[in-house]
């Protein structure tokens, strides 16, 4: 192979900025989503929708704190190798319709699955961003969404199992 065409060109590159931006993006697109549906949401869960709004918020606001900080601007402008989880957790800025009356079922199975997506893009990140500040907020992303997900997983479990839906 010529110079330039090899696998390690090939690999999937991007900057940590550009990270930033799509988590910054993903963690509003939840923020407002969990918003929107608390209302609709039986109120059997509807302070866990409240939560997760709050926690998205929070995210949101960690991000766009990080990304604003000019003492980062070489961390940002650093290429990492994207994850393999890049492509769910972009995806996960789409939002699903749950209608009108949602069942609780759903928006915890969406909900899990945010989490799942969230948990472990933040994992690969925190593994693949220099030591320093920006790696200790994926690490600490990462924790954050793995015990949200086990959360979730608990009230999942006992809305399925119990009949609450």
């Amino acid at each position: 192979m010529s110079k330039g065409h090899g696998y390690q060109t090939l690999k999937p590159l991007t900057t940590v900025g550009d990270v930033f931006e799509v988590a910054i993006d993903f963690e509003r697109t939840a923020r407002d989503f969990y918003r929107d549906l608390a209302p609709k949401v039986s109120k059997s869960i509807r302070y866990l929708v409240d939560e997760l709004a709050e926690e998205e918020q929070a995210h949101f606001d960690l991000f766009t704190e990080m990304s604003q900080r000019t003492d980062l601007g070489d961390v940002m402008a650093a290429e990492i190798e994207r994850p393999a989880s890049d492509r769910k957790f972009s995806d996960c800025v789409h939002l699903p319709d749950l209608g009108e009356a949602p069942d609780d079922q759903s928006v915890l199975q969406y909900a899990l699955m945010r989490e799942h997506a969230a948990m472990e893009q933040y994992r690969a990140l925190a593994l693949e961003t220099p030591a320093g500040p920006l790696k200790d907020l994926f690490q600490y992303l990462a924790n954050e969404e793995t015990k949200h997900k086990n959360e979730l997983e608990a009230v999942y479990y006992e809305t399925v199992h119990s009949g609450g839906v």
